[in-house]
């Protein structure tokens, strides 16, 4: 069956392509009238010429016309080959994860990183489990990345009808959902929470044993602080109404449990994702990418598939043919055609920034850039360009915000040119300010460890990393500054270092060691925040 994306345009047809047809009748005349006047036998072939140039024309426009009613039908089956891995997240949704103790929320900070690290594994077989008083799945192992994405922004404590957190049952069903898959690769499941759980420890390390015996890496990711936090209450419309109460009547408070992530951690071999790294979804994903991947052949069925070119195929047709077989007024329309200024969708609107970039002036750009984030246009694309318009001129407030900003998309390549640009920020500023040169310095460490880990072989941000590790100020900044999404930067390309300074493999040497000493940190640091609370009764958050 035949569907249309704007069917409307189907009741129009006729009466455009009878329009056309008129005007090319209407066109055929005057011709013909003219070439009378200027001799009668020249007004005869006039006349025996281009009889069919009206019929042709209007049942190209209807063809046309056709084509952008957007005709759907049929189905396409497209199969792609990968190398993917075994991975199922599961988010916490009950309530206590909706405390602001961080930014915007526990749960709006799982959610981000989840979806970012769903971006950073696309191809991979992912799962997805919520679960706060009960467990269930949300989606198996698919590689549909944009649907997942979906199902975790959809994610709410009112998808259940259970109160609390039952934590053992999460790692039982992400257990069994990756148990279905496939043997091949490695298996891993990633758990989202504040580790506040009302099931008893004994078994939730005994779920975290079995989750070991089976093969399975254990991931924790911590969200929250550990100092209590109440738990806001709000109306459909996002304004604050009160605080949770217990059966008491008394505010609830609630902390991340640490001592709970960490006996699971142990008890699976696995590892705590601290809540303090402004990264973790690149951390997950550091910690996958030496895993297991295997070959995985897949079919994606894709019903009611555009066919708008079959009848625009055959409008051009009808006219190349009538134009290379007849002297006609063919010619004319095509010309006409291609005359036509098209439209702002069909060539894309300039954008006033990148224009202002372009030019040189980079204050202005600035100032555009910043007109379309308040607008709310361009998204995370236009926070990096107003960050590295603002990094050409040295407005260090805007810089700093919108490009830690930036670096808070899902899209990686957003993230990594945002995270370069305030490493070279960090850089000029310890080249500038010698008072608080070593604050600068770790700051430029901090961003290109995280823009390597996006993009490990990236030479400029190795040689920039180098740079921030030598005992003596920085006089020279290695690689150039990323320039905007879509427009045009700036920068000079630096020299290597001269002989005697450390050379690639050497740098390389070291951002391997500062990597494995970042992981040896994180570790000791979850174990130092151990907290423990006694959870008496039964609640629901």
């Amino acid at each position: 069956m035949i569907a249309f994306d704007l069917p409307v345009i189907l009741y129009v047809a006729p009466v455009i392509a009878g329009l056309g047809m008129l005007l090319a009748l209407w066109a055929r005349q005057t011709r013909v009238r003219h070439a009378t006047r200027w001799s009668v036998p020249l007004g005869s072939v006039a006349a025996r010429t281009g009889r069919w140039g009206p019929l042709v024309l209007g049942a190209s426009v209807l063809a046309a016309a056709t084509a952008l009613a957007g005709p759907r039908f049929g189905r396409r089956v497209v199969t792609t080959e990968s190398r993917a891995l075994n991975l199922v997240i599961a988010v916490d949704i009950s309530r206590s994860m909706l405390a602001e103790d961080v930014e915007p929320s526990r749960l709006g900070r799982a959610q981000r990183e989840a979806q970012r690290l769903i971006q950073d594994l696309r191809g991979d077989r992912i799962g997805l489990i919520a679960f706060a008083g009960r467990s269930f799945i949300l989606s198996p192992l698919t590689v549909d990345a944009g649907a997942l994405q979906l199902l975790v922004d959809g994610l709410d404590p009112d998808m259940t009808s259970a109160g609390g957190t039952e934590l053992a049952l999460a790692l039982n069903q992400g257990r069994d959902l990756l148990l279905a898959g496939s043997g091949v690769a490695d298996r891993v499941l990633v758990v989202f929470g504040d580790g506040e759980a009302h099931d008893s420890v004994p078994g939730i390390q005994r779920a975290a044993e079995r989750v070991r015996r089976d093969g399975i890496h254990l991931i924790l990711v911590a969200e929250g602080r550990p100092e209590p936090a109440r738990i806001p209450v709000r109306d459909p419309d996002g304004v604050l109404i009160g605080f949770q109460r217990d059966p008491d009547d008394q505010v609830v408070e609630t902390a991340r449990r640490d001592d709970i992530l960490e006996s699971a951690a142990d008890a699976s071999r696995g590892v705590v994702v601290s809540a303090l790294l402004s990264d973790q979804a690149g951390a997950v994903r550091d910690l996958v990418s030496g895993y297991k991947r295997s070959p995985e052949t897949t079919s994606t069925a894709a019903q009611d598939v555009s066919r708008a070119w079959i009848p625009l195929l055959g409008a051009v047709a009808i006219l190349l043919f009538h134009t290379f077989t007849r002297r006609t007024a063919a010619l004319a329309v095509i010309a006409l055609l291609l005359a036509v200024p098209r439209p702002a969708s069909a060539q894309g609107l300039a954008n006033p920034g990148d224009e202002a970039w372009r030019a040189g002036d980079f204050r202005r750009a600035a100032q555009l850039y910043l007109r379309q984030a308040q607008a709310g246009d361009g998204g995370d694309t236009v926070l990096l360009n107003l960050g590295t318009a603002a990094l050409a001129f040295g407005d260090t407030i805007v810089i700093r915000q919108a490009l830690t900003r930036a670096a808070q998309s899902i899209d990686p390549e957003i993230r990594f040119r945002a995270l370069y640009n305030l490493g070279l920020h960090h850089l000029r500023l310890a080249e500038a300010d010698s008072a608080n040169r070593e604050a600068h310095l770790a700051a430029a460490q901090t961003q290109y460890r995280e823009a390597l880990l996006l993009k490990p072989g990236h030479a400029e941000t190795k040689w920039n990393y180098e740079l921030t590790l030598r005992p003596t100020p920085p006089q020279d900044v290695g690689g150039q500054q990323q320039q905007p999404q879509g427009g045009s930067g700036s920068g000079d390309d630096q020299e290597p270092p001269p002989a005697g300074e450390l050379s690639l493999a050497q740098a390389l040497q070291i951002l391997d060691s500062m990597l494995e000493e970042e992981r040896r940190t994180r570790a000791q640091m979850n174990r130092r925040q151990k907290r423990a609370r006694d959870r008496r009764g039964r609640r629901d958050w």
